[in-house]
């Protein structure tokens, strides 16, 4: 008996460590002191141009958008989701990113699976000068069934303490401006994909009428980064809300005072196809489709009455459309959506 015929091929993992330590390389800055391979990952924080420095950090997951693309055999995108959907969390505190750390977990490494995924996070990474410096792959065959796996991301950034976006100082009459989504982003699949598959039968190259894509593709389009429309408009923020598992309602509710609520028109914001099919197909009331998904809102930006202008011509600057669509009231921290469409399963 060996370790490999236990189920874990040590080799394998470290076939996929250089695999992993080659592309991360390619993200590497003057900051970072050592390569993968070391116990822990080295970053030089040493002179940042901060005078109260206050690291943020957050993790998360892709859920089952996972199976999607199992289904679908395409994971260059799932690189994407998991440093996007991390990068959006703490920038929305206003946070500039540091450095990035993985965790992939499966039952048996596929070099093809791990280097797929690699190059889409990589690439995410560059993109915002970004290093990936450290993670963890490993072989769970006892855990995982065969072809199974999961990722998770790690982040760590940083803001001036002075210069934290909490929504602590949002009050009456403040604008809510709405930046679209691209589609699910990285929440609601495990509805999303009763819906499609097992109540449509749908197949993920089956194109419907209503998509110019297959089904599988819309699915998998990787989540929308808002760092660059973040940065535009952050002097004016006085909070942002990333809008993942929870929707509007949730997430808003999370950076609202105590004295505040939130009266959003939703009709002002475009529904991507794809949330009309599931909801018709699920006959899902619309009440529900808000509180699973984002229903074409990826972020919501509140400001001023008086710096509103300001973060509109920002946000389009940085190339983002901006949607006016919601006014900050008296209440007890509660989100209010208006005009939600009737839905009809007909």
């Amino acid at each position: 008996m060996d370790y490999k015929k236990a189920g874990v091929d040590i080799e394998a993992g470290n076939k996929a460590a250089r695999i992993i330590g080659k592309l991360a390389k390619k993200t590497f800055n003057e900051r970072v002191v050592r390569e993968l391979g070391s116990f822990g990952g080295f970053y030089d924080i040493s002179e940042l141009d901060i005078s109260k420095p206050v690291l943020v950090s957050s993790t998360d997951g892709i859920g089952t958008k996972l199976l999607v693309a199992q289904k679908a055999g395409k994971y260059k995108g799932l690189g994407y989701d998991i440093v996007n959907h991390c990068v959006n969390d703490i920038a929305v505190c206003g946070a500039t990113p540091l450095f990035f750390m993985d965790y992939f977990a499966t039952s048996h490494l596929s070099d093809e699976i791990i280097e797929e995924i690699m190059e889409g996070m990589t690439e995410a990474l560059m993109e915002i000068n970004c290093p990936l410096i450290g993670g963890e792959t490993a072989e769970l065959p006892d855990l995982y069934a065969p072809g199974d796996f999961d990722l998770a991301g790690f982040i760590t950034g940083v803001v001036d303490r002075d210069s934290i976006i909490d929504g602590s100082s949002i009050s009456k009459y403040d604008k809510i401006i709405v930046i679209p989504s691209n589609g699910l982003h990285t929440n609601g699949y495990t509805l999303a994909r009763k819906v499609v598959f097992d109540i449509l039968g749908l197949e993920v190259k089956f194109i419907p009428p209503q998509l110019e894509q297959s089904i599988g593709d819309e699915l998998l389009v990787p989540h929308t980064s808002y760092l660059e429309a973040i940065k535009a408009v952050k002097t004016f923020a006085k909070g942002i809300a990333h809008i993942t598992g929870g929707g509007l309602l949730d997430n808003i509710a999370r950076i609202l005072p105590e004295n505040c609520n939130a009266v959003i028109d939703v009709s002002f914001i475009p529904i991507p196809p794809i949330f009309n099919i599931i909801q018709r197909a699920g006959s899902i009331p619309s009440d529900e489709m808000y509180h699973v998904f984002n229903m074409g809102a990826g972020l919501a930006v509140v400001v001023s009455k008086d710096n509103l202008q300001k973060a509109l011509s920002a946000l389009s600057s940085a190339g983002f459309q901006a949607i006016l669509c919601g006014e900050i009231v008296e209440g007890d921290r509660q989100v209010e959506l208006n005009n939600l469409p009737q839905f009809s399963s007909s």
